[in-house]
């Protein structure tokens, strides 16, 4: 009888185990955490997931919600509108009990972009120290959400990510431009402030579109539909077999002693002026990786410290040694070379620097115009100059073969919408800002149809059509063009100040606050509260403020002459650090613009040029970076690009 009964005990175990559970816990979006704000003035929608039937109550502020999942074990509460305050706790019921901790009632934003709409505070603290030292606001909190892609489908959820309440810690992980963004809006009207932060660096703005906001355009539609083919997807997202491990090659790493070696001796290096790309001192053509050395002598003074090694931008990839010690590495181009070095790991007397730079494409060295020092205490020691450089290796040209896949779902139409801005919705938000361009520049006259698609896509998504959305204009980038010239930059500028004609949007000029060698400049400062200036007039009706610099709003011809009128000229239109405007250019029916000269006359501004007798266009500030463009109001903010032949 024993035996029968273990027996029967046992199948009726593996039974109970093998049935579906009758309750299973209550589950929330990511986004529904401790630390959130939710959006004063609205109503609050509350959703989420258990077992089918389940029930479930929510309790908060005061009041209570309750529901019965649905035949998808979906469910939703609505609490009536709110407004500002906190902090209050949240307590959900059903099978499980959950609580959610220090919520605040606010204004929440949903900032969304590219690369400069990602980088933190991190990237600019020493630029901008005391922001960081001073980021003290409990009431302002970022929800930052980690990359994710997807073209097959709609996203119910986001990624595991937490919202994270303002410290000089927490700081260093907001984005820049929407912290300053946030920080100014906080500090005038005191209310809670949420940011969410929805970005991925180099991502088109197609990405960021549903496919319904795609319907008008005819060259999405074949991708969107190859999307939904199963097979086809299948075979773009196969993963191809990862290349078998060759042996190491790079002459730095496999002779007797490494490059790096303190005890090595260096025979047959070669002189490099620092900073400065190799194709342009004797080195063509090249794609490998290069060594770079420098002895430094420091005093005692700077021994038996910590230190801070400033290599700049280095295009590709680097490990950066001191006195044989690898002190950092970054494996792509972009972020600044900011490398602490230990203390006691230099010496008084020689000390050896020693960067070994790989390169794929392109130019490969050290961008120019970039900080190269080491720094100790309040010492520095500027390391530009003469260095020396051997090449470790030289890669194999690669010849494509028709067989590599370089599908990448966040760069195609719906790939991020899917996944980054769908499983929101549901959250309300005061408005929308925007920071993205770079990667459309490419294709800028589509630029125009793209974006007022994208904002009447997501208004209509979050089923508020009047939603405030801002953006920033593409700042200045690359060289500095010395006569009037095309500009693919200058045609995307254009294409975005276009999109103020879709009603309820603000724009911040960026063309002073870019670097002409980084496509991710460090004044995110200006940007963030130009950014605020536009909220603090769409979305907070302040019809005091001055939100914007000159917006161009006609031409008219008088004689050899082009008189111009602006809209936001504030208290008047100024010529910033001089008495003549620059960078206007004018042309006439044959479009070869020259420039001209140009002077404010009240609320205008009269072009000429004496030897184009029947002007028909001006241009202002159009070239990829238009650097000594003054146009400005007396608020300080700077005139948008224009063109008067494209209207």
């Amino acid at each position: 009888m024993k035996f029968y009964f273990r027996f029967y005990a046992v199948v009726l175990v593996i039974f109970l185990l093998s049935m579906p559970f009758v309750y299973a816990d209550v589950r929330l979006p990511k986004l529904v955490s401790d630390n959130m704000v939710l959006q004063r003035d609205a109503r609050i929608k509350l959703w989420g997931w258990a077992n089918v039937g389940e029930k479930v109550e929510i309790k908060f502020n005061h009041k209570t919600g309750k529901t019965v999942t649905g035949n998808e074990g979906k469910w939703t509460i609505i609490f009536p509108a709110m407004k500002a305050g906190g902090p209050y706790t949240m307590e959900i019921s059903a099978a499980n009990h959950l609580s959610i901790n220090n919520i605040l009632i606010g204004d929440v934003w949903f900032c969304a972009g590219q690369s400069n709409m990602v980088i933190p505070m991190e990237r600019v603290k020493e630029k901008y120290p005391d922001d960081i030292a001073s980021a003290n606001y409990p009431e302002i909190r970022n929800f930052f959400i980690p990359t994710v892609s997807d073209v097959t489908k709609l996203h119910d959820d986001l990624p595991p990510s937490e919202w994270k309440v303002a410290t000089p810690t927490n700081v260093l992980d907001f984005g820049a431009a929407s912290y300053f963004f946030a920080r100014q809006i906080y500090l005038k009207y005191h209310v809670p402030i949420g940011i969410i932060n929805s970005s991925v660096g180099g991502t088109p703005i197609e990405a960021w579109i549903s496919e319904e906001g795609l319907k008008q355009f005819p060259e999405y539609q074949s991708k969107l539909a190859s999307f939904k083919d199963t097979a086809y997807i299948s075979k773009l997202l196969a993963k191809k077999p990862a290349p078998a491990k060759k042996a190491e090659t790079d002459k730095g790493l496999t002779g007797s002693k490494t490059w790096f070696d303190t005890t090595y001796v260096p025979q047959g290096w070669h002189q490099f002026w620092l900073p400065g790309y190799w194709a342009d001192q004797g080195v063509k053509g090249l794609n490998g990786t290069v060594w770079f050395r420098k002895e430094i002598d420091l005093p005692a003074s700077m021994v038996g410290k910590s230190a801070k090694l400033f290599m700049g931008r280095i295009v590709d990839a680097d490990q950066t040694y001191v006195n044989g010690v690898m002190v950092g590495q970054i494996t792509y181009q972009y972020p600044p070379r900011r490398y602490e070095v230990p203390q006691g790991l230099l010496k008084a007397g020689k000390n050896i620097i020693v960067v070994k730079v790989v390169n794929t494409v392109g130019k490969g060295g050290f961008v120019p115009d970039k900080p190269y020092n080491l720094v100790v205490g309040d010492q520095k020691i500027d390391l530009r100059g003469d260095w020396q450089y051997k090449v470790g290796e030289v890669f194999t040209p690669q010849v494509w073969d028709g067989s590599n896949n370089n599908f990448s779902a966040q760069n195609e139409p719906t790939g991020l919408y899917n996944t980054m801005v769908a499983p929101v919705i549901n959250y309300n938000v005061k408005g929308f800002v925007w920071y993205q361009g770079e990667s459309n520049a490419g294709k800028p006259g589509t630029y125009q149809y793209l974006l007022p698609a994208l904002i009447n896509n997501w208004r209509s998504k979050w089923d508020n059509p009047n939603l405030p959305f801002i953006y920033a204009q593409l700042p200045n980038f690359m060289e500095v063009q010395y006569s009037p010239s095309e500009s693919q930059w200058a045609e995307l500028r254009e294409s975005q100040l276009k999109a103020l004609s879709v009603p309820n949007t603000g724009m911040a000029v960026a063309i002073d606050a870019g670097e002409w060698n980084d496509i991710h400049p460090l004044s995110k400062k200006p940007v963030g509260e130009r950014l605020a200036l536009a909220a603090e007039k769409l979305a907070y009706h302040d019809q005091n403020i001055v939100s914007s610099g000159p917006i161009y709003q006609s031409a008219k011809i008088d004689g050899n002459k082009i008189l111009l009128t602006f809209n936001n000229i504030g208290s008047g239109l100024v010529a910033k650090d001089g008495d003549e405007l620059q960078y206007f250019a004018i042309a006439g029916k044959d479009k070869k613009y020259v420039w001209a000269r140009a002077r404010i006359e009240g609320n205008t501004v009269v072009v000429w040029n004496d030897d184009v007798i029947d002007p028909l266009y001006v241009r202002y500030a159009w070239a990829d970076n238009p650097e000594g463009a003054n146009l400005y109001n007396k608020e300080g903010l700077p005139a948008s690009p224009f063109t008067t032949d494209i209207q």
